[in-house]
């Protein structure tokens, strides 16, 4: 992906940063080992930072490695973290991990993205999932975003479509605004402007007594501490609560794009369903 920079100095994209994060000079001079009056002259271009320093506040406030490149490169140095394919030889240990991982998660859904949402791995509870999915999708590189929201995807069998894609459209919006990637806009743009199908109201529907088809749902029927992706799947009616892993402390831009994204079940049923149909 390609960053675009507001300006071309380390200094003002150092303060765009800070002011993102919501701190002050002094606070940040403070977890950097410096001082308010250097910080104010490194942003307004009077003061050069070293390598170093630059390191030190991009790692105070919190800037992903690819961006903590860029601004190596705009104070006049070397890019520092590498960015590693992931099928390179020296990847392997990254690969077999996530396999493992994702095949001890089974029977339950999961699956890797990178920073484009394109789909690293997924293992058997995801492909089960995307029985159906219309095979223009499933051309590689699968989009993670295309395939849930898409009318030919997932979407049609999303129950509570409209929460659902609110959440992941609200997701990317807040990636576009840490890294400014011109690809996450054009893709964001695309989602966004998919129809959503008239079967979206069936949540409503549901709520009102449920859909009849693989037992009762209403929203009872999940946890009401986080948002439920609830999908339709071969008649039955299947209930999850996502979450999203990273890796700790990257120092590969590769590595620090994946997300691990588990669907753990919400409810008996949807437990039940997967253990019969992936034994």
């Amino acid at each position: 992906m390609t960053t675009v920079f507001p300006d071309t100095g380390v200094g003002p994209l150092l303060r765009d940063w800070r002011e993102r994060r919501r701190i002050s000079q002094l606070d940040l001079a403070l977890r950097a080992d410096s001082s308010a009056r250097h910080i104010s002259f490194i942003e307004t271009g009077r003061s050069r930072p070293s390598e170093d320093m630059v390191l030190r506040l991009a790692e105070q406030l919190d800037i992903p490695v690819r961006e903590r490149n860029a601004l190596l490169v705009v104070a006049g140095y070397a890019p520092r973290y590498p960015q590693t394919p992931l099928d390179d030889p020296a990847m392997a240990s990254v690969r077999d991990g996530l396999d493992r991982l994702l095949a001890g998660y089974e029977p339950y859904p999961a699956l890797v993205v990178d920073g484009r949402y394109d789909v690293v791995a997924v293992n058997r509870g995801i492909a089960l999932i995307m029985e159906g999915v219309a095979e223009e999708l499933l051309t590689p590189p699968l989009n993670a975003m295309r395939i849930t929201l898409h009318p030919a995807g997932l979407a049609p069998r999303i129950l509570n479509l409209r929460e659902w894609r609110a959440d992941l459209l609200a997701q990317m919006e807040r990636q576009i605004a840490l890294v400014r990637s011109p690809e996450l806009r054009t893709l964001y743009e695309e989602v966004a402007a998919y129809p959503v199908p008239e079967r979206a109201d069936r949540a409503d529907r549901a709520d009102r007594g449920g859909n009849g088809t693989g037992g009762e749902w209403t929203r009872e029927r999940t946890p009401s501490f986080a948002l439920p992706l609830v999908i339709e799947h071969g008649g039955q009616v299947l209930s999850f609560i996502a979450s999203i892993a990273t890796f700790n402390t990257p120092m590969d831009v590769t590595v620090a794009e994946l997300a691990i994204e588990t669907f753990l079940p919400a409810d008996r049923e949807t437990a039940a369903y997967l253990r019969e149909r992936l034994p």
